[in-house]
């Protein structure tokens, strides 16, 4: 068992196929924190809203989140885009885990983390929802064509491979994005006269420093399977669980395959305490 002072996850993208939510629950399973943020998209409610599917497996996630904050650990929530139903909880608390649209973390060593999702430094999900919804179908393409290929890769004994994530590397616009977004978020940092941020929403981990911030994005457990720790000391490190644990293959199987949907239990009062609009999700 790992205990670390501080974990963020972010865009695990619950109620997906593409969501590897047996990796993350091994992941809980083998690391403690004193703190937990669940930076964004830990949901995905415009996938289910168009279709609902719901495994076992996200029903333990939620249940392991939910354990840890009754043991005494600090679970913040911060909503992103694809979880944007729970933006109107902002500053409540449920089942012992808090809600807040952003907030600043200090570190072991005295730092200011500004942590927030993103998405309101993308421009293309804050001003055009449409074409964002559109780029969210092309990579549940993508996903879908990144698991056949590893399918075959694995039949040939070759490691798991991201397609989309090379793309991200390679494609010119897309590094352009990356690029404006990071620095986007450093300059968010500096008003908020912080020393660094923590967010998620592009999918892509990276710690780095952008002049005088140090930008961390947390990445995803679609694609990389990865998490930002702080150790007691305040030092930060990225977290890659399939490099960490020779079970990776198996977990990746486990969490791709097409596990029969399940329903997902909400007591009577917890129903009455979700928006109108998250009733779709509840189909």
């Amino acid at each position: 068992m790992n205990h670390y002072r501080t974990i963020w996850i972010s865009d695990v993208h619950l109620g997906t196929r593409g969501c590897k939510a047996q990796a993350l629950l091994d992941f809980l399973r083998y690391n403690e924190a004193q703190y937990i943020y669940l930076v964004g998209d830990i949901f995905d409610g415009w996938a289910l809203r168009k279709t609902w599917y719901w495994s076992q497996d996200f029903n333990d996630v939620v249940q392991k989140l939910l354990r840890k904050a009754r043991k005494g650990a600090k679970v913040v929530y911060l909503p992103g885009n694809h979880d944007e139903f729970l933006h109107q909880f902002v500053d409540l608390e449920f089942g012992h885990i808090a809600i807040k649209k952003e907030l600043v973390h200090t570190t072991a060593d005295g730092r200011r983390l500004l942590v927030l999702h993103g998405d309101e430094c993308d421009g293309i999900v804050k001003y055009n929802k449409w074409l964002a919804l559109l780029g969210s179908k092309a990579y549940d393409a993508a996903l879908i064509i990144n698991h056949w290929f590893n399918v075959a890769r694995r039949a040939m004994g070759l490691p798991y491979w991201s397609l989309s994530a090379y793309l991200k590397y390679k494609v010119k616009n897309a590094c352009k994005f990356v690029s404006d977004y990071e620095n986007a978020l450093a300059e968010l940092a500096r008003k908020n006269r912080c020393d660094g941020v923590v967010c998620g929403h592009i999918h892509r981990a990276e710690i780095r420093s952008i002049q005088d911030v140090q930008y961390c994005n947390d990445g995803d457990w679609v694609e990389s399977c990865t998490s930002l720790v702080e150790h007691h000391d305040g030092r930060l490190e990225l977290i890659t669980w399939a490099d960490v644990t020779t079970a990776a293959p198996a977990i990746e199987r486990q969490s791709e395959s097409d596990a029969p949907a399940t329903s997902l239990h909400l007591e009577p009062a917890a129903m009455q305490a979700l928006p109108a609009d998250a009733g779709l999700l509840l189909k």
